[in-house]
């Protein structure tokens, strides 16, 4: 199947760059050179996946990503020119699924969509797992589908993948590291932050339905995951 990629970014030189790399790793790419137009393509083309870059001027990618998150999940992995933590940190925050610092390397690039997009493809024939659960909170997997008590959970590529790991070993503490490797698959280079912010975002979205103990934080290690039921 033939990924449909999103490109946005206001400079049309990055634009190209991203365009012939992903092209050549056999995607499609659409393009939009501003935020107002990158709503107004993904409303018709509907991709698989957004690269946005944050710096366009009026409305930039980070009010593209909270619009876009209103009503969908689709990834979205952001591209900035400054390597400022406060950027990445409020990117990931609010929807987004990862992030890539100007100038990069468009095989780095396309190594990380690709991370992003084999997390929602589904599994061959014969390697089916089974719904994974624990107190309320079940996933599958195949269906890349997650809920709380009955209620759906709308989950970025990456925090899917995270409470994915967690569940795959109820009663074990995830050292950052181990979540970094599950979650990213690939020798991608991501900080101790960027791994606190999707847990975070993990926390928020289950608290919104009524769960407080999704994931305990084990002081000087890591992380495990709680009991996952509603609060009393």
């Amino acid at each position: 199947m033939t990924h449909r990629i999103l490109v946005v970014d206001d400079d049309p030189h990055i634009r190209e760059v991203i365009r012939v790399a992903l092209r050549k790793a056999g995607m499609s790419v659409t393009e939009a050179r501003d935020g107002k137009d990158a709503l107004a393509r993904f409303a018709g083309e509907r991709p698989d996946l957004i690269v946005l870059d944050i710096g366009m001027p009026e409305f930039d990618g980070l009010d593209v990503c909270r619009e876009i998150r209103k009503s969908s999940d689709v990834p979205i992995l952001f591209l900035s020119a400054r390597d400022e933590e406060i950027d990445r940190i409020l990117g990931l925050e609010i929807g987004g699924d990862d992030y890539v610092t100007k100038p990069f390397s468009p095989r780095e690039l396309v190594a990380r969509i690709n991370v992003i997009l084999r997390r929602l493809a589904p599994r061959a024939a014969g390697t089916i797992p089974k719904v994974l659960s624990r107190g309320q909170l079940s996933i599958d997997p195949e269906q890349h589908v997650a809920s709380f008590a009955g209620t759906a959970l709308h989950l970025t590529a990456i925090e899917f993948g995270i409470l994915r790991t967690f569940l795959t070993r109820p009663v074990a503490v995830f050292k950052r590291e181990q979540i970094m490797s599950a979650a990213y698959q690939l020798n991608i280079q991501v900080s101790d932050r960027t791994i606190d912010s999707h847990i975070r975002n993990i926390r928020a979205k289950l608290a919104a339905a009524n769960c407080d103990n999704v994931i305990e934080t084990v002081h000087g290690v890591g992380f495990k995951l709680g009991r996952c039921e509603k609060q009393a």
